[in-house]
């Protein structure tokens, strides 16, 4: 039995048959270290001389995009991330100026710094990304149950809680209400719904904001940290336009709440596929997977590809083995793979794609209390530790 949390992001089941070994992670974000890994060619393309800058941007207590929105608003740098990392981390990631420039001097913060390390030809991407090395401390773990674990066996590649929001997991839901075009029930999720993990305070703030008519009251003292909610809550006691109020919020949010209903699909779909006793490690005949080089194509009996599952989007394609799953979800959710084209949000339309069906984990090591290990871009830290630990609240576990 998993969760409700779990559930509630469309994860069912675990992989393993291992007893949890307990424990708590994140009680600080010196405690949970992240750091990207790029490919050996992209960082042999990183030189004292270049068109784009290339920065290394070191955090903590700050998500990727509230920090790249403050170097912006602070210092004109309109900088690309290649993933996004959590607020509740240390981490280390590479950025890239995305206009053609000189680059600035180093900037350091109480809550990140920014360092040149060189210059590129072309901006870089994700795929120049291979993947994420962690060191995890879990305090309070049974290790030997943690030591076990280096012979797990398949894990599915579920998207994490920070996907959704893990105190407030809402943002797959205020997706599919943009994807459904009913932005007034997206405003009202992302304003008015409670969490029982939320702050109480924040908790009593969205309890008022249930009535449309304390929206001009609320404003006038709603916190800082809640500032997605106050320029929504700006325009609407402006224009009492929903539309209007969800585009006051930055594209980069708008896209991230869309693929996050994507993600809740897929993990929905990976689950309902491995209950069903579906083969998710080894491909098969007219599968699509992933080759070594991290390239799209249909199976070819070669060992080194991956199979991947398809992520819904308007360009969905029925022929697959998972079509009978996502088409069963579909139908529950009273969707259309074409609504993800979104008419009056062009922006935030996506046309799926796939991901890998199962994690690949390397240099997995246990140094008690900490936990060593590296992922494959996109996948999960928290799902490979959900695996080990078992958590029976997720949030009080720190998830």
């Amino acid at each position: 039995m998993v969760p409700k949390l779990d559930s509630s992001i469309g994860i069912s089941l675990y992989c393993t048959k291992l007893d949890g070994s307990g424990g708590r992670i994140k009680t600080s974000y010196d405690q949970f270290f992240v750091s990207e890994v790029l490919r050996e060619k992209t960082l042999d393309r990183i030189s004292k001389s270049g068109t784009y800058a290339v920065y290394k941007l070191k955090k903590s207590g700050i998500d990727t995009n509230h920090a790249l929105s403050e170097i912006f608003k602070k210092y004109g740098l309109r900088l690309k991330a290649l993933g996004l990392k959590d607020a509740n981390a240390t981490t280390e990631q590479y950025v890239c100026d995305m206009n053609v420039s000189r680059g600035c001097k180093d900037i350091t913060t109480n809550r990140y710094s920014l360092e040149k390390i060189g210059f590129v030809q072309k901006p870089l991407t994700k795929k120049d990304m291979v993947g994420n090395h962690f060191k995890i401390k879990i305090e309070g773990a049974d290790f030997g149950k943690v030591r076990s674990f280096d012979q797990h066996g398949m894990i599915l590649n579920f998207y994490g809680y920070q996907r959704f929001g893990s105190r407030r997991p809402v943002s797959h839901l205020i997706g599919k209400a943009i994807v459904q075009r009913c932005f007034e029930q997206a405003v009202e999720i992302l304003l008015s719904t409670t969490s029982d993990h939320d702050l109480p305070e924040n908790n009593k703030i969205r309890e008022e904001l249930k009535d449309k008519a304390n929206y001009s009251r609320v404003l006038k003292y709603i916190p800082p940290q809640m500032d997605v909610e106050r320029v929504v809550l700006k325009e609407m006691t402006e224009s009492n336009n929903a539309l209007k109020a969800l585009y006051s919020i930055p594209i980069s949010l708008r896209r991230f709440f869309v693929e996050a209903y994507q993600s809740f699909i897929f993990n929905h779909t990976a689950s309902m596929s491995y209950e069903a006793g579906e083969d998710l490690v080894h491909p098969q005949t007219d599968d699509v997977c992933y080759d070594k080089d991290n390239n799209l194509g249909r199976y070819q009996n070669d060992p080194a590809q991956k199979l991947a599952i398809p992520i819904v989007g308007y360009s969905y394609s029925k022929k697959n083995r998972f079509e009978y799953y996502i088409s069963k979800i579909l139908q529950e959710e009273q969707l259309n793979p074409k609504d993800f084209f979104v008419k009056e949000m062009q922006e935030v339309s996506n046309e799926g794609g796939f991901r890998q069906s199962v994690m690949h984990c390397n240099n997995f090591t246990v140094d008690e209390p900490f936990v060593s290990f590296t992922l494959s871009r996109g996948s999960y830290a928290t799902i490979l530790l959900r695996e080990i630990m078992k958590p029976n609240d997720p949030i009080a576990a720190g998830f």
